[in-house]
């Protein structure tokens, strides 16, 4: 949901099309830095009884092998886990990184929680399709950075459906989705998860091509979202939608009704 006029309108946002959580940007989610969050902001979103967690700036690459952005990036995810902590939110959703590799991602990481060793908000790294050079599109590679990491704590994983599907995980069928399951608990371990987003893929299987659809309307299909959503496993992770919208939010309102169907 929109932050515009305040993280708190975020919430409201949510709550008015009968979400039960809602994933939010810390700040404006193509800028280095923002304003500092309002004291009555803060309040007002603390008081709403909506679930929330974070999803990082797009700017942010710990694996950059530019020294500036990297450090940039550093700096950046520093600022966004204090605002978290004001906030309250568990855990903030970040993508791996790309053009470096595993062990720069790992050292930026493991700096940005030195510096925030009194907070209690995780970070979960994303799942991706694997576009370009980007790092986490094999569960291997998630595993991988959690292991290298000082602070294996402080990181979580957020699976998005879109993206394990266009890294040529095939969750469509309960063979396929079972097979998935079983590779992520052999990897990182199932119980590492902490949210899941849930897009359908505008490209096919093993496209590495990170493009979101509305549910039940691309390439994935209804029954992979039944597999996921009836599976006891994930019964108290939270769940959201990354799916394309207009200021009506009319979309996320059919994807929400689609989804509790079928978890029913």
């Amino acid at each position: 949901m929109s932050i515009t006029g305040g993280v708190d309108r975020a919430l409201e946002r949510g709550a008015s099309i009968g979400c039960e959580v809602v994933q939010i940007f810390l700040k404006n989610n193509m800028q280095w830095a923002g304003k500092p969050l309002a004291t009555d902001e803060i309040a007002r979103f603390r008081q709403h009884n909506l679930l929330a967690f974070a999803h990082s700036s797009y700017l942010i690459n710990p694996a950059s092998m530019n020294p500036v952005f990297r450090r940039k990036s550093i700096i950046a995810l520093i600022d966004e886990i204090n605002r978290a902590t004001v906030l309250g939110l568990p855990f903030i959703v970040l993508h791996p990184g790309a053009q470096g590799n595993m062990h720069d991602a790992t050292q930026s990481l493991d700096e940005v929680f030195a510096a925030t060793k009194h907070s209690p908000v995780k970070i979960a790294l994303e799942t991706t399709a694997g576009q370009g050079s980007c790092l986490g599109h094999r569960f291997e590679e998630i595993a991988n950075i959690i292991e290298l990491s000082k602070h294996p704590s402080r990181l979580a994983v957020c699976v998005d459906t879109c993206h394990i599907f266009a890294a040529g995980y095939d969750i469509r069928t309960m063979k396929g989705y079972r097979l998935t399951v079983s590779e992520m608990e052999q990897t990182f371990g199932c119980n590492r998860i902490v949210a899941f987003h849930l897009n359908d893929s505008k490209k096919p299987l093993g496209s590495r091509v990170d493009r979101h659809e509305q549910i039940g309307k691309g390439c994935i299909g209804l029954p992979a979202f039944r597999n996921v959503l009836r599976d006891e496993r994930w019964s108290n992770l939270l769940m959201v939608l990354e799916t394309p919208k207009g200021p009506d939010l009319l979309e996320d309102v059919e994807n929400l009704r689609v989804l509790r169907h079928l978890f029913k």
